[in-house]
């Protein structure tokens, strides 16, 4: 069975649990988080990756006298700030359900 799934707009795997955590094997249990805390571990650097690319935009609509390209701007940098949000929230769900687990 397949436990996770890359994410095209977060460019990292995520969990796709699709049964109860009981159910699965020890040792399963055990392999998934494992790969979880590898996944997990990238985050903070794709982060950091995305809010250089804020920066950058940022930098441009400093410059930009068009008005629709200062929208689009507007819109990218929305984006992109929104995929840093749901990547925070990946890594500390996935935290304490993690820390949870491995103490069951």
């Amino acid at each position: 069975m397949k436990w996770f799934q890359y994410d095209e707009r977060l460019q990292i795997e995520v969990p796709v649990i699709q049964k109860s955590w009981d159910k699965i094997s020890k040792e399963e249990q055990e392999n998934i988080l494992t790969k979880w805390e590898k996944v997990r571990g990238r985050i903070p650097d794709r982060i950091k990756e995305l809010e250089k690319e804020i920066e950058n935009k940022q930098a441009q609509l400093n410059e930009e006298e068009n008005f629709e390209a200062s929208c689009i701007l507007n819109i990218q940098i929305a984006d992109l700030a929104s995929v840093i949000n749901d990547l925070w929230i990946w890594y500390r769900i996935n935290q304490t359900i993690n820390s949870t687990k491995i103490h069951s």
